[in-house]
């Protein structure tokens, strides 16, 4: 199982972030795509790239709304040029990019065919123009132009088909129906459903149904899962940690307001509590309206809490249901910096080492 960690897309800061993430011995950094509150990924990516030579790096995650799928697909495989193939794509329906353009999360339907067009530019191949949504009254057909002769479809002529290893496409999924569309259209499905076992081991099963009955193989595809991760000898603080990036992603699995995967009912109603304390203005940060609904035992179930040893069993638990990837978002806004700065070295120093020595 690899280690990710995940942050933000600093223009300035990305290039020294990373190379001390890659002198920690973590495996990937994935950066946030948010154009209102972050800085853009695919710059800072690039940066990132600059600084390091073995870290691979990804966006944690982008959508299928704010970029054309063709202009998705020419940055990502920018930076994989730039980095000699250390690139993946995760992407999702969009959550804090879309809050704050005035719009929720894009329709399954929408995301599944934005995949389809993506993986298509990404293996050097052609979208035909009628599959392309963009509206009439924005851009009018080229063929009003009377061009003497004009490309037939579109196509990334410079990723070509044949010329390197494709780009991983990981997408981000919690609920039942967006599961199934990453399970047919992605490489892997990266589960955001929190460190339940039961959850997670529910999640898995559900993508290799969809692969069934799709008529593909339930075993060509990938798993791994975005973990709120909180290390330190007291529990309080552990918990204190994570709680507001625990509130970003807890929130996926009770969005439109029906929870998915299983749950106990003392949960799902902290689930339904979060949903309807969410302040998107507060998005991530520990000292939130929302984050103070979470009860203890919420926080221990939906996220890795405790000391060393703790996290290194429960690490080892969900290695052993076939992830082959963690993304770790540790302590976000609103929190002791110092006790964020103590839970990542105590990560770095004991946690991962103790889990790949394990060879899980």
């Amino acid at each position: 199982m690899k280690f990710w960690i995940t942050g933000v897309a600093s223009p300035r800061g990305s290039a020294r972030t990373a190379a001390q993430m890659e002198a920690a011995g973590w495996d990937g950094l994935l950066v946030v795509d948010s154009q209102n509150l972050s800085g853009d990924p695919y710059v800072a990516l690039a940066m990132a790239a600059s600084a390091t030579s073995r870290l691979g790096l990804g966006t944690g995650v982008t959508n299928c709304v704010t970029r054309n799928a063709a202009a998705t697909a020419c940055a990502i495989a920018s930076v994989d040029r730039v980095s000699g193939g250390r690139a993946v794509l995760g992407i999702g329906r969009g959550d804090s990019a879309l809050a704050h353009l005035g719009r929720a999360p894009a329709r399954p339907a929408v995301f599944e065919r934005y995949l389809r067009q993506l993986q298509t530019y990404l293996r050097g191949e052609a979208v035909p123009f009628d599959d392309i949504d963009i509206p009439e009254n924005v851009a009018p057909p080229l063929s009003g132009l009377e061009l003497a002769d004009a490309p037939p479809a579109s196509r990334i002529d410079w990723i070509g088909a044949g010329r390197g290893p494709k780009v991983q496409v990981e997408a981000a999924a919690s609920g039942p129906t967006v599961i199934a569309i990453a399970a047919r259209q992605a490489e892997r499905v990266m589960f955001a459903l929190g460190a339940d076992e039961e959850r997670i081991a529910w999640g898995i099963e559900t993508a290799r149904k969809a692969r069934r009955d799709a008529g593909l193989d339930p075993d060509g595809i990938s798993f791994g899962t975005y973990l709120n991760v909180g290390c330190s000898p007291d529990i309080e603080v552990a918990r204190d940690l994570v709680k507001g990036g625990l509130t970003t992603f807890a929130r996926f699995s009770v969005m439109h307001g029906k929870t998915s995967g299983p749950v106990s009912e003392r949960n799902r109603a902290v689930l339904h509590e979060l949903r309807n304390a969410y302040d998107m203005k507060a998005h991530t940060r520990g000292d939130s309206a929302q984050a103070g609904v979470l009860t203890p035992e919420f926080i221990d179930r939906f996220a890795v809490t405790g000391t060393p040893d703790q996290c290194i069993a429960r690490l080892k638990r969900l290695a052993a249901l076939g992830l082959d990837r963690v993304a770790i978002t540790g302590a976000l806004r609103g929190v002791s910096e110092t006790d964020a700065a103590k839970s990542r070295a105590l990560l770095e120093q004991e946690v991962l080492p103790a889990v790949r020595a394990s060879g899980t």
